[in-house]
């Protein structure tokens, strides 16, 4: 059953149809700044399966027939020895032939067992080194990976998860919800406060701050099935170096 729900998966990803239109402006963008690098990077692009996800387990709903199960299927652990942290709680599995896994749905009351992203955006979080009792921010949360990835590895003695974009900012609220259990969730703090002013209104106030700051998000706008939003988006997307800059100050 389940090798039939990753078939199916794996056949609506390779339906999806590629937005001319953002093919066309990444092909003059990337050719001019990557040169011939850009076609192994637009190979990748284009094909969802070589998209490496990863599976995060999630300790506060840990199951052990699951842990077994991914290892029976070929998958191992994505971070290894050599690293300099690399608490005893934070799994996360991927395999070397890229497969994407089935998402747990959300459950009101009800704590999912895995969080499904790609093993590269856990590396932040690791170089974070967080700790317990520490004061933590995530600056730009949603959808809320990253901080569920933090409270695998400690418990923040405050932890301020913010958002500024309300649609993402209940997807972040439901996402914590969907992870993190009682009493832990009541000490994690949800604002949908302007970034660039936190700094200002909150000096000091942080041990460690992470900043995931809102990027072009290539891969998701090159499959847009509305030209016109891919458009503007498009045009959008020029902006974006100028306020992570702010973000960064």
């Amino acid at each position: 059953f389940l090798f039939l729900k990753l078939e199916n998966k794996t056949k609506g990803q390779l339906q999806k149809q590629i937005c001319r239109v953002v093919l066309d402006h990444f092909e003059k963008q990337y050719t001019a700044e990557l040169g011939n690098a850009w076609n192994s990077v637009r190979d990748v692009l284009t094909s969802p399966l070589c998209w490496q996800h990863s599976i995060l387990l999630n300790r506060f709903s840990s199951c052990p027939e699951l842990e077994n199960s991914l290892c029976v299927q070929g998958y191992h652990p994505a971070f290894q020895g050599g690293l300099p942290y690399l608490p005893a709680a934070f799994k996360c599995y991927i395999r070397r032939t890229p497969e994407r896994f089935p998402a747990q749905k959300h459950q009101a009351g009800k704590l999912k067992e895995y969080y499904l992203l790609n093993a590269a955006s856990l590396l932040p979080v690791l170089a974070l080194e967080v700790k317990d009792g520490e004061n933590v921010l995530d600056l730009c949360a949603a959808p809320g990976g990253k901080s569920v990835a933090i409270l695998q590895c400690a418990c923040p003695g405050r932890f301020h998860c913010n958002e500024y974009d309300d649609l993402r900012a209940r997807w972040l609220e439901e996402t914590i919800e969907s992870f993190i259990p009682e009493p832990l969730i009541n000490l994690i703090m949800v604002s949908k406060l302007d970034g660039r002013h936190i700094g200002d209104l909150k000096p000091e106030l942080y041990d460690k701050v992470l900043v995931d700051t809102p990027c072009s998000n290539d891969r998701s706008w090159l499959f847009s099935s509305d030209i016109h939003q891919a458009t503007l988006r498009l045009i959008q997307r020029k902006e974006l170096s100028y306020l992570q800059f702010q973000l960064l100050r």
